[in-house]
């Protein structure tokens, strides 16, 4: 596989700090967002840069890929070996290109629909759920003189989405492997691909069921299946609460005096938001039904915080009228 130089994708230096990490972020994302740059590449990138954001706007997944050494060039081949955390990588029988849709082992490049790369899933991808060396369960053949006739095991593993994802619902195509043994009791290797269904609404902690998947049964009994514990990935601008959302939105303080009609981002796309005059900072706006949906016909809320942002470095004439405003005015914000 290909390694990727996250700080290259996100055009920062190593040592960059959390707010330049996200303000980079944010600005390439705007700008390679496929409702806005209409270049064939535009998507591709887009996907680049979110996989990058989700590894270092993660403090713990930043230390982990740091560990792995600034050796390496972007693109070149990758295989972790000692020193650079093959340790704790080597055994992953569960390899799920899941999160974004990926396009299962020796894909190379971008993968489609939105999705992590086989470098990232190798990093951070799903664990297997279960022990003893049979990830589908435990041995289905038990101790000398079990009964037969019985079920397989259900086995639990990791799939991340994004927040647009769970947001508008998808289907994404993940690869399951597994070693272990097979109802004739020799060992096998099992290697499929699934298109797996995220409804519109899957939040964090919701468990996606793939029937008979998981361990074999034993004497004609019924395989298992297979578990996928969901967990929607952090998004720099909103925050998830259930089906509600929350984010915050920046004002100017002539616009909370006096009151203004503003573009307010949701995960539909730009909305225009009332700005009540004489609002404060932190005062919360709902918008409602653009959370995630929860049934069919009824769907979560967008929580606005309004944040009273002043100009940065006003000339002369700019520092002249706050001058006039303070002069003039006998408001007192401790009064």
């Amino acid at each position: 596989m290909q390694y990727h130089d996250y700080y290259k994708t996100l055009e920062v230096d190593r040592t960059a700090s959390a707010a330049e990490v996200k303000k980079s972020y944010r600005r390439l994302s705007k700008k390679f967002h496929p409702d806005h740059n209409k270049d064939p590449k535009a998507e591709d990138k887009f996907k680049e840069i979110n996989e990058a954001y989700q590894v270092l706007g993660d403090e713990e997944k930043r230390k982990r890929y740091d560990a792995l050494g600034s050796g390496f060039s972007h693109g070149q081949d990758f295989r972790p070996g000692a020193g650079a955390g093959g340790g704790a990588w080597q055994n992953v029988h569960f390899d799920f290109d899941s999160a974004f849709g990926g396009r299962g082992p020796g894909r190379q490049g971008p993968v489609s629909g939105g999705g992590f790369s086989d470098f990232f899933e190798m990093l951070f991808g799903g664990q297997p759920g279960s022990s003893q060396g049979f990830p589908f369960g435990e041995n289905p053949f038990g101790p000398q003189g079990q009964p037969k006739g019985r079920d397989g095991q259900n086995t639990e593993a990791d799939i991340t989405i994004s927040l647009y994802d769970a947001y508008k619902g998808a289907t994404r195509q993940i690869t399951l492997q597994s070693t272990g043994r097979g109802p004739d009791g020799g060992r096998r290797t099992e290697t499929k691909t699934y298109d797996v269904k995220i409804p519109p609404g899957t939040t964090t902690g919701k468990r996606i069921r793939l029937k008979g998947q998981g361990g074999h049964g034993m004497g004609g009994g019924k395989r298992g299946d297979v578990l996928l514990r969901v967990t929607v990935a952090d998004h720099p601008d909103f925050q998830l609460d259930g089906h509600d959302l929350r984010t915050t939105l920046p004002i100017a303080p002539w616009e909370a005096v006096l009151g203004a009609k503003v573009t307010c981002p949701t995960l539909d796309g730009e909305v225009k938001l009332t700005i009540p005059a004489g609002s404060q900072s932190g005062k919360t706006l709902r918008l409602r039904g653009k959370g995630l949906p929860k049934t069919k016909n009824e769907s979560g809320d967008l929580h606005v915080v309004l944040q009273i942002v002043v100009p940065d470095n006003p000339d002369d004439d700019v520092t002249a009228l706050w001058e006039q405003l303070r002069d003039k005015t006998k408001f007192d914000p401790r009064g």
